[in-house]
């Protein structure tokens, strides 16, 4: 093979790389820009440099009050300090208030999941992670209402264990995704004598994420029998057998990942 040619594809495949991962970097920085907590962090900065610039005036004012009180200068001076310093005073209060119900917002938002972009439409991934994320919003209710007393009799740190196994194993199903997504982005940019194993590779991903997801799957349709029966004769081995079966599936997702 020629060397212009070789290195023409070579660059090919590499240009290819390089532009999948400054659009995946781009994608991940407006997601970044958008998220409310992002959002939330750049209006509480603003309302913080503006309740400094009122803190800053206030200081002002009742320097030259001070002064016209002394008699350092005309009492004219400092009836018009006073009636700015009312002013700015209501103004720094409103932007106090304003900012304590930013930080109210910030504190609700802390408890609610952070979303991440799903894959494009025409990958592979792009099912199985819709699934999983629509699965991981049903996990999270159903363990909500099994811990609570007044519900059910689910011990605590059974609902602990099966919330952090639900946790971890997405993150493991989630970098299987990543991992099927870049060898879409090789195959697409391999010559096509080079595409049978990216091919093979993206189908293997797939079944994998495939198995990780309904794996997960099986531990949300466990704890809803566990809400749906919770006078049952022992629940709390129903969930224990999901939690520990989705946590066997999470390690070994883990391992192939590596």
């Amino acid at each position: 093979m020629e060397p212009r040619k070789v290195a023409g594809e070579i660059a090919q495949i590499v240009g290819g790389q390089l532009q999948g991962q400054l659009a995946d970097q781009v994608k991940r920085r407006y997601a970044a820009w958008n998220d409310p907590r992002a959002k939330l962090d750049r209006r509480y900065r603003r309302s913080s440099r503006v309740l400094t610039f009122w803190l800053i005036v206030l200081a002002l004012l009742t320097t030259v009050g001070t002064l016209a009180i002394l008699g350092v200068i005309a009492p004219g001076v400092g009836v018009v300090a006073a009636l700015g310093f009312a002013g700015s005073s209501v103004l720094a209060v409103r932007t106090n208030i304003k900012m304590r119900g930013i930080d109210a917002e910030r504190r609700q938002l802390q408890a609610a999941p952070v979303r991440v972009p799903l894959p494009a439409r025409s990958s592979a991934a792009r099912q199985p992670m819709e699934r999983l994320e629509d699965a991981e919003d049903t996990l999270r209710e159903l363990l909500h209402q099994l811990d609570s007393a007044a519900l059910t009799s689910i011990p605590t740190d059974s609902v602990e264990q099966a919330r952090a196994t639900g946790a971890e194993a997405a993150s493991a199903i989630r970098a299987v995704s990543h991992q099927l997504q870049a060898v879409e982005r090789a195959r697409d940019t391999a010559p096509p004598l080079d595409r049978a194993p990216l091919v093979e590779g993206v189908r293997r991903l797939r079944a994998q994420l495939d198995e990780g997801v309904d794996g997960y799957c099986g531990l949300v349709a466990a704890a809803g029998r566990v809400l749906a029966e919770s006078t049952a004769s022992n629940p709390r081995q129903v969930l224990g057998d999901a939690t520990d079966h989705l946590a066997s599936l999470a390690s070994a997702l883990r391992e192939l990942s590596r």
